[in-house]
């Protein structure tokens, strides 16, 4: 049973922020100053999951790193749908919405400061790490019980995959 007051059988996309999401929010700089985030293996057996079994997914961030698009490229996300140096997230998130010709009710997007409220008050499901900015949560349908990168993004897609019927519903999860 699911603990996000919304329904979840409309929701036909997931929209995912990285840094303070899908990675943690503190993230060390390399000697080039470039940083070295890291992942959630939970989160990402998810998204994959997600996608092979039909949900759209896209990451808007605001990050440029070519290690951020290449981490997503493995989880079967498509190119397109991996928005680096996302400046204004409306219009990539517009963007996307577009391209599966998707109604606001059909995509959750989970994101955790500042840059993030504008699409987190157009989008269906809004939702939120235990530990994003106070802004934030005061706008989320749902906020996760897991902080970012430690599991908020597995906790939505799982919740939204069973109460779709999708979390391990055929050999597909098993790789089969």
């Amino acid at each position: 049973m699911s603990t996000i007051n919304y329904d979840l059988s409309k929701i036909r996309a997931l929209a995912f922020d990285v840094d303070g999401v899908l990675s943690g929010t503190v993230i060390p700089m390399n000697s080039e100053g470039e940083p070295l985030r890291t992942v959630n293996i939970k989160d990402g057996y998810a998204l994959q999951l997600a996608v092979r079994q039909g949900l759209h997914v896209a990451i808007i961030t605001g990050g440029k790193t070519e290690a951020v698009r290449r981490r997503f490229l493995s989880l079967g996300v498509p190119p397109e749908d991996i928005y680096l140096g996302s400046a204004i997230k409306l219009k990539d998130y517009a963007d996307f919405r577009a391209r599966y010709g998707l109604e606001d009710g059909e995509i959750a997007y989970m994101g955790d400061d500042i840059p993030d409220l504008q699409v987190l008050r157009v989008c269906g499901l809004s939702a939120c790490p235990r530990d994003a900015a106070p802004e934030v949560r005061a706008v989320c349908t749902y906020i996760s019980h897991a902080d970012g990168g430690y599991g908020c993004g597995r906790d939505l897609v799982e919740q939204v995959m069973k109460a779709q019927g999708l979390w391990l519903a055929d050999d597909q999860a098993f790789g089969w």
